[in-house]
């Protein structure tokens, strides 16, 4: 069965960008959110087996989404996608329970072994 994965950033050509990679290494893409808050709620509705999370965007930022599904699901596994220049936010990300972090603009090969990492 493949793996179901979540995934949010507010760029639409990001989304895309995640969707392709993930989609010809045999993953699923069940859903997507442009926002922290639609992060949450889809994370509640769909329980993928792994979300990668942008780290900056309005709403409600990735960090705080993170530590939102972790109280829904302590087991939540969550990959943060930062920009170059984030690195005091992807520790944050970490210490709220962050798997892993990829950094944009994405390297195909990258993602996937940092979603590999995470869940096989």
């Amino acid at each position: 069965m493949s793996k179901r994965i979540l995934v949010v950033d507010d760029a639409a050509f990001m989304r895309m960008m995640i969707k392709d990679i993930l989609t010809k290494n045999g993953y699923e893409v069940v859903g997507e959110a442009a926002d922290g808050m639609q992060a949450v709620e889809k994370y509640n509705e769909l329980r993928p087996d792994l979300v990668t999370m942008d780290i900056t965007m309005p709403e409600m930022d990735g960090i705080t989404a993170l530590k939102k599904i972790k109280e829904l699901d302590p087991n939540a596994v969550v990959i943060m996608c930062s920009a170059m220049g984030q690195q005091a936010m992807v520790i944050d990300a970490i210490q709220a329970g962050a798997k892993d972090f990829i950094v944009k603009p994405f390297q195909a090969d990258r993602v996937i072994e940092a979603i590999q990492k995470a869940i096989g």
